[in-house]
């Protein structure tokens, strides 16, 4: 697997849209997933510039054959953010058309959001896995941040979005936020998530763009309730 795995983390406004001040404010990640041997990759929430994604791509002799969303927010998936619009999904498949894949509950805010129709979508159930290539991507619907979060497992690498930081989690006071289902999120839902795999989040927000999940469960503080209740009066806002 891993001389098959196709794997590259990429930072807007250093890796990607370099020429876009809000792209660096907001220091997303993009992923990039595939199989070296067949050559097909799917991209992780291309939003900014999608262009220079297709060309990394390219540049590495990879095609893109799918993308995936962590979630609707227009900095992950484009669309309009702050009075500022943002390049996201919809203007990727005006330059190829491949299919979206989200969690069902999230739909209806990534097709309101960019713009795209619900045929251009793939609505999936956690636990569903899509393959590219030979190489399996598992998909954990991870509520709490919104409605339709999820996280992204592919050998031991865990993409989760703004689901789980290195340091802290995402904010659940934004429309769809729900702090009691990321609390399950975090401590069942990732459960399966073992301490070996490394984690990928959708911001650098951290020193470090990546780190262990079994250092993540014993340094992040949100980890430290041990109890629905001590996390709701620590996060619950």
């Amino acid at each position: 697997m891993d001389d098959r795995l196709y794997f590259r983390q990429l930072l807007s406004g250093r890796d990607f849209a370099t020429d876009d001040p809000i792209a660096k404010q907001m220091v997303n990640f993009a992923y990039v997933i595939g199989d070296n041997a067949t050559g097909e990759a799917v991209v992780v929430d291309p939003a900014y510039d999608t262009g220079s994604i297709l060309s990394i791509l390219d540049a590495d002799g990879m095609r893109l054959t799918g993308v995936l969303a962590t979630h609707y927010h227009a900095d992950h998936v484009g669309g309009n953010m702050m009075g500022h619009s943002i390049h996201g999904v919809s203007d990727l498949l005006e330059q190829i058309n491949v299919p979206v894949h989200v969690q069902a509950p999230e739909a209806e805010f990534v097709t309101k959001v960019t713009g795209i129709g619900d045929d251009q979508l793939v609505a999936h159930a956690s636990g569903d896995v899509v393959q590219v290539g030979d190489i399996d991507i598992e998909l954990i619907h991870t509520p709490g941040h919104t409605p339709g979060s999820q996280c992204f497992l592919v050998d031991d690498h865990l993409i989760s979005g703004d689901t789980l930081f290195l340091d802290g989690c995402g904010r659940t006071d934004l429309p769809g936020g729900d702090p009691a289902e990321l609390y399950r999120s975090l401590t069942e839902r990732l459960a399966k998530v073992p301490d070996q795999a490394t984690l990928f989040p959708g911001h650098l927000y951290s020193p470090e763009p990546s780190k262990g999940m079994g250092a993540t469960r014993q340094e992040n503080v949100v980890y430290r309730p041990s109890s629905l209740e001590q996390f709701l009066m620590m996060f619950g806002h």
